[in-house]
C-alpha cells in the first residue's frame, strides 16, 4: 500500500514540476520552420470540411510520408493561419508530460523483467523518467511547435514497448491476445509513428534492441521450447526482417558517399558520414552535462569535417563512438540496462545521423533516442550497498537541479527578442541566427544595430545570401542602400549554394521596393543586376525548375516597368521549361492585376498547349497532386481566373483600350 502511494505521488509530482518548468515558455512565438510548415493550415482557405481536410493532410513535403498524422495533430490548436502560438505550445508541453509518464511505465515494466525488487524498480523508473522529462536539452523540442513531429514518434515508440511487453507475456503463457498485441506493437505503432515522421520506421529496430539486450534470455518457459521457438519465428518476421530491410536500404545509399552527391549541400555524403561522430559526441556532452543555455534551433554554423584529421576532433570522435558501440554489444550479459541504453540511442540515430543528406545537426534528434539513457544511472543510484545514503541524496538532488535548469532555459523561450539576441551570441557562425537577431533589432526600431550585425557576419560568411539580402532590407529601412550592400548581395547571389527559394521571394520584394521608389539606391537597374547575379549562380540555375523561377522574376520586373509584352515573353519562356498549373495561374493573375488581362488569358492558353512538367512528386506529394486533380481543383481555378480576366478585358470591346504597353525592352538574360 505504501509503495503504491509513493508511486502515485511520484507520478503526480513529475508532471506538476515539469509543467512549472515549462509554463513560462507559453508566451513565446512561432520560430523558423514553424512558418513553413504550419502555414499549410490556411493554404486552402482553412480546414473546414472533408475536402479541405484531405488537401491539408496530404500537403506535407518534409519527407516521403508527408507526416499527415503530425499535421492532423495541429488541428487540435487551429484550423487556419495565422494562428495563436500559445495553444500549439500548450499541446506540445502536455504531449511531453504524457511521454514522460509513458516512459516511467515502460522503465517500470523493464525493471520487473530484470527481476528487480518492486520498490527499486519503481524508484529507478521514476528517476529515469524524471531525468529525461526535466532535461533542459528537450526545451528546444517541446517549445519549438513544429517539432511535435519528433515528439509523436517517441510517444508511439513508448506505446509500442508497452504493447510488445504485454503481448510477449501473453504469448509465452498461452493467453489470448498475445499475437494481436505483438502485431499492434510492431506494425500498427510503426505505421502511426512513421506517419508522424519518417524515423518512425526505426521502431522495429528499437524493439529488437530491447529484445536482444533485456528480454532474450528472460521471461521464457524452459518447459515449453516449442512456444519459445514459435515466438522467435514471429520476432524474426516482425522485428528482424524490417530492421534488415532498413539496413539494406541505407546501405544502398552508400555509393552516394563516394560519388559526392549531396544535392545543394556544401559538403559531400562522405564528409557528412565522418562529421556525424562529432555531432553525436556533442549531443552526448549536452545530455550528460546539462546546462541552461545549450545549443540553439539554428545549427547551420556546425561545420562539416573535410577528412579524418580536419578538424582534429573527427578521428577521436569516431573512435569514441566505436568504443561506445562495442561496449553496448559486450555489456549485454553483465550490464543489460546499460547495453540497452547505449544501443537504443545509436539505433535511434540511424536515419538522421548517417547517409541521408539532411542538415548536420539538430537538438531534437535526441528526443526519442535518449528515452532510456538515464535509466542505468537511476538503477545505480537506487541500488543497495555502499554509499547508499549518498546515492539516494544524489538521486533526490538531480531532478531538482534539472528542473531549475529547464526552467531557466524555458524563460528565454518566452521572450523572443532576448532569445534572438542570445542565439546570435551563442551561434556566431550561424547565418540564420545572425539574420534572426538582425530582423528583431530592425523590428524594434534599431536598423543601425541590425546593419552592423549583418556587416560583421558577412565578413566571415560573404556567400550567405540571407545575410546579404537582409542587409539591403535593413539599409533600405533607413531610406537608402549603399553600393557596398548591393555588391555584397550580388556576390552572395552568385555564389550561395542554397536558399534559392528565399532569394526568389526576396527579389520579388526588391522589385516592389524599386517600383515604389522607397529605397534610394534600389531601382530597376539594380534589381536587374541582382537578377543577373542569381542567373550566374550554377546552383540556382541548375534544372528547369530553377530556370523557370528566374524567368518568373524577370517577368515580374518587366511588369513593374509597365512592359506587359516583355513580361509575357519571360513568363512564357519559363513556362516552356517547367509548365505548372499553379505557376501559370499566378503569372496570369499578375498580368491581370498589372492591367494586362488579355495577356493573362493568352498566358493561360499557352500553358494549356504544353505538357505539364513532371515535378518528381513521390509519396504523399504524389497523393496530394492526385487529390487536386481528382477534385477538379485546377479546372475550377482556371475557370475562375479566366472569368475574372475576361471581365477585366471586356471594356476594351466597348471602345476602352487596355493599358498601353511600354516599349521597354525585356530584361537581358
Amino acid at each position: 500500500m505504501i509503495r503504491r502511494t509513493l508511486l502515485a505521488l511520484g507520478l503526480t509530482a513529475l508532471p506538476l514540476f515539469a509543467w512549472w518548468a515549462y509554463a513560462p515558455g507559453l508566451g513565446g512565438g512561432f520560430l523558423f520552420d514553424d512558418f513553413n510548415n504550419l502555414s499549410q493550415l490556411g493554404e486552402f482557405g482553412g480546414v473546414h470540411d472533408l475536402r479541405s481536410l484531405a488537401l491539408y493532410l496530404s500537403s506535407g513535403n518534409a519527407d516521403p510520408t508527408g507526416r499527415p498524422l503530425a499535421l492532423l495533430s495541429f488541428l487540435i490548436d487551429a484550423n487556419n493561419w495565422p494562428a495563436d502560438p500559445e495553444s500549439f505550445k500548450r499541446t506540445n508541453i502536455l504531449l511531453h508530460l504524457l511521454n514522460g509518464l509513458l516512459l516511467a511505465w515502460v522503465l517500470l515494466e523493464l525493471g520487473r523483467k530484470l527481476g528487480l525488487e518492486e520498490a527499486r524498480a519503481q524508484a529507478a523508473a521514476l528517476l529515469g523518467s524524471a531525468l529525461w522529462t526535466l532535461h533542459p536539452l528537450f526545451v528546444s523540442t517541446t517549445l519549438y511547435v513544429v517539432q511535435r513531429e519528433a515528439m509523436l514518434p517517441a510517444g508511439f515508440t513508448l506505446l509500442a514497448c508497452l504493447l510488445w511487453l504485454a503481448g510477449r507475456q501473453r504469448f509465452m503463457h498461452r493467453q489470448r491476445g498475445g499475437l494481436a498485441l505483438l502485431l499492434a506493437a510492431s506494425c500498427l505503432c510503426t505505421a502511426l509513428a512513421t506517419l508522424c515522421k519518417a524515423n518512425g520506421m526505426l521502431l522495429p529496430l528499437l524493439l529488437l534492441v530491447m529484445e536482444w539486450t533485456l528480454l532474450q534470455e528472460r521471461d521464457t518457459l524452459p518447459n515449453d521450447p516449442a512456444r519459445v521457438r514459435r515466438f522467435m519465428r514471429i520476432r524474426r518476421w516482425l522485428l528482424v526482417l524490417p530492421s534488415v530491410l532498413l539496413a539494406a536500404w541505407l546501405l544502398s545509399r552508400l555509393p552516394s558517399a563516394f560519388s559526392g552527391n549531396a544535392g545543394t549541400r556544401p559538403w559531400s555524403v562522405a564528409q557528412r558520414l565522418i562529421t556525424e561522430p562529432r555531432v553525436l559526441c556533442n549531443y552526448l556532452g549536452l545530455l550528460w552535462i546539462p546546462r541552461a543555455s545549450a545549443a540553439s534551433i539554428f545549427n547551420d554554423g556546425f561545420r562539416a569535417s573535410t577528412d579524418l584529421l580536419h578538424p582534429w576532433t573527427t578521428l577521436p570522435a569516431l573512435a569514441l563512438i566505436a568504443a561506445l558501440l562495442t561496449a553496448g554489444f559486450r555489456l549485454r550479459r553483465c550490464q543489460p540496462a546499460l547495453a540497452f541504453a547505449i544501443l537504443f540511442y545509436f539505433a535511434g540515430q540511424v536515419l538522421e545521423s548517417t547517409l541521408i543528406p539532411l542538415e548536420l545537426y539538430f537538438e531534437h534528434r535526441n528526443y526519442l533516442p535518449a528515452l532510456p539513457m538515464f535509466w542505468p544511472l537511476a538503477l545505480w543510484l537506487t541500488d543497495a550497498g555502499s554509499l547508499r545514503r549518498l546515492r539516494w541524496a544524489v538521486a533526490a538532488l538531480l531532478p531538482v537541479v534539472l528542473v531549475m535548469l529547464c526552467n531557466a532555459r524555458v524563460g528565454i523561450w518566452g521572450r523572443p527578442f532576448d532569445q534572438a539576441l542570445l542565439l546570435a551570441q551563442v551561434d556566431t557562425d550561424s547565418a540564420r541566427a545572425q539574420t534572426n537577431a538582425a530582423q528583431y533589432l530592425a523590428a524594434v526600431g534599431r536598423p543601425d544595430l541590425a546593419a552592423d550585425r549583418l556587416r560583421l557576419a558577412l565578413k566571415a560568411m560573404p556567400d550567405e545570401a540571407q545575410l546579404a539580402v537582409n542587409l539591403v532590407d535593413t539599409e533600405c529601412a533607413t531610406g537608402a542602400v549603399s553600393r557596398a550592400a548591393i555588391e555584397s548581395a550580388e556576390y552572395a547571389l552568385s555564389n550561395n549554394h542554397e536558399q534559392a527559394e528565399l532569394v526568389q521571394h526576396w527579389l520579388v520584394g526588391a522589385i516592389g521596393a524599386a517600383a515604389q521608389g522607397t529605397c534610394k539606391g534600389l531601382d530597376f537597374q539594380t534589381a536587374s543586376e541582382l537578377i543577373a547575379a542569381m542567373r550566374r549562380n550554377p546552383h540556382y540555375s541548375r534544372g528547369a525548375g530553377h530556370q523557370h523561377d528566374i524567368w518568373d522574376i524577370e517577368g515580374r520586373l518587366a511588369l513593374a516597368q509597365g512592359n506587359g509584352t516583355a513580361a509575357l515573353r519571360a513568363f512564357d519562356s519559363g513556362m516552356a521549361l517547367f509548365p505548372t498549373p499553379d505557376g501559370a495561374l499566378l503569372q496570369a493573375a499578375l498580368l491581370g492585376a498589372a492591367g494586362f488581362p488579355a495577356l493573362g488569358l493568352q498566358h493561360l492558353q499557352y500553358y494549356k498547349s504544353l505538357q505539364p512538367a513532371d515535378r518528381g512528386f513521390r509519396g504523399m506529394a504524389a497523393v496530394h497532386a492526385w487529390l487536386l486533380q481528382r477534385q477538379g481543383y485546377w479546372t475550377e481555378e482556371f475557370e475562375r481566373m479566366e472569368d475574372l480576366l475576361r471581365a477585366d478585358a471586356a471594356p476594351a470591346k466597348h471602345g476602352d483600350s487596355q493599358k498601353p504597353e511600354s516599349d521597354t525592352k525585356a530584361p537581358a538574360s
